[in-house]
């Protein structure tokens, strides 16, 4: 229980390492000329940009295992949530 209790944080941190060392690779790419750099200071959006469209995949290989953490944290609190609702409603209709 303690591996899934913070799997949602686990991987929205990891998510967010993945997509800053991406733009830390373009970055790097764009100073050392590999990349053209955008005209009018619109660099930095395409630098993002690109960043993000590398690191999407990536992230759904290298983060396979913290996802599936995090969906059963999910899909654990929504059982609960629906036993509770459950027998709240079990309780109101005992009342009636």
């Amino acid at each position: 229980m303690s591996s899934q209790k913070f799997a949602s944080l686990r991987y929205t941190a990891l998510r967010v390492g993945l997509l800053i060392a991406c733009f830390a690779v373009v970055y790097g790419l764009c100073w050392a000329g590999a990349v053209p750099i955008a005209a009018r200071g619109s660099n930095l959006v395409w630098m993002i940009l690109l960043a993000l469209v590398i690191s999407a995949p990536l992230s759904w290989v290298l983060l396979r295992k913290q996802r599936e953490a995090m969906s059963e944290q999910i899909v654990e609190r929504v059982d609960r949530a629906k036993q509770k609702l459950a027998a709240n409603s079990g309780q109101e209709d005992a009342a009636v």
